[in-house]
């Protein structure tokens, strides 16, 4: 049986995906990146091959970026603290590459 790593949403996340993801197709890869994160191995081996976990560069605070999908770039902003995983915004296709203004304009989200 896998281990499953603590995954905390505080900030309504899943929530708010259901609602501004576009597609169903988006819709159906939102749990599939969620799981993967779940996925206690993926950190242990640090391979993330469906949302390429990966350390936000340019901001103090340890900030992860996972895609929902590359392509469209639909994107979750997550945090480790205490050992868990916390879910702190989904971002637009549109908006991914302004990851830094993004982090910055929502201060009260990221500790």
């Amino acid at each position: 049986m896998a281990e499953i790593k603590a995954l905390t949403d505080e900030y309504g996340v899943i929530s708010e995906a259901c609602k501004v993801l576009p597609s169903n197709e988006f819709k159906i890869k939102f749990p599939e990146a969620l799981a993967e994160l779940e996925d206690n191995s993926a950190h242990k081996s640090r391979q993330f091959p469906k949302t390429r976990l990966h350390k936000v560069v340019g901001v103090k605070q340890s900030i992860y970026r996972a895609d929902i999908d590359k392509i469209s770039g639909w994107r979750l902003h997550v945090q480790y603290i205490d050992y868990q995983l916390h879910l702190k915004d989904i971002v637009e296709g549109q908006s991914h590459d302004d990851v830094i203004k993004i982090i910055q304009s929502k201060k009260e989200t990221y500790s």
